[in-house]
């Protein structure tokens, strides 16, 4: 990989984000040549003008969360017989869109992905509380009937 196909990698994903103007992500990266070359470096600042973050040498924790990821998508790909490059295509866009927008993820508050990055968060964790306070409050009820009952 190249610093080319970096700059080209990054224009698709801000492009598929429907970025707003202002709301500029940071790139997380780690020390490969093209991630740390100056052509990389002046485009990110100047024509993008988004910040980019190195990772810290020999600790791979902090790419844990991609790291994890990609071990995830080898799986779909080793596990399974692809006979058409079709196939393989498929799969892995499902694998994706079942990891951003259908699976809890426990180090997102057991939201996914997508109600993270799309601001969902807050009203999700809010809905759920409330729902946890009527099955309480419910049980708690239904175990006073109990109660009386064997009175």
């Amino acid at each position: 990989m190249n610093a080319e196909d970096v700059k080209r990698t990054v224009n698709t994903a801000i492009e598929k984000a429907k970025l707003k103007s202002k709301a500029k992500p940071k790139l997380l990266s780690d020390n490969g040549p093209c991630y740390v070359s100056n052509e990389l470096k002046t485009y990110m600042k100047e024509d993008l003008k988004m910040k980019q973050v190195h990772g810290r040498p020999m600790h791979p924790q902090t790419q844990g969360k991609i790291e994890r990821y990609h071990r995830t998508m080898k799986n779909v790909v080793k596990l399974n017989h692809f006979y058409h490059p079709e196939e393989l295509v498929e799969a892995l866009g499902k694998f994706v869109d079942n990891y951003n927008n259908r699976r809890y993820h426990e180090s997102l508050n057991n939201l996914t992905p997508a109600d993270v990055y799309y601001g969902r968060s807050g009203q999700i964790i809010e809905k759920r509380k409330r729902i946890k306070a009527e099955s309480i409050q419910q049980r708690r009820k239904l175990y006073n009937q109990q109660k009386l009952i064997n009175l």
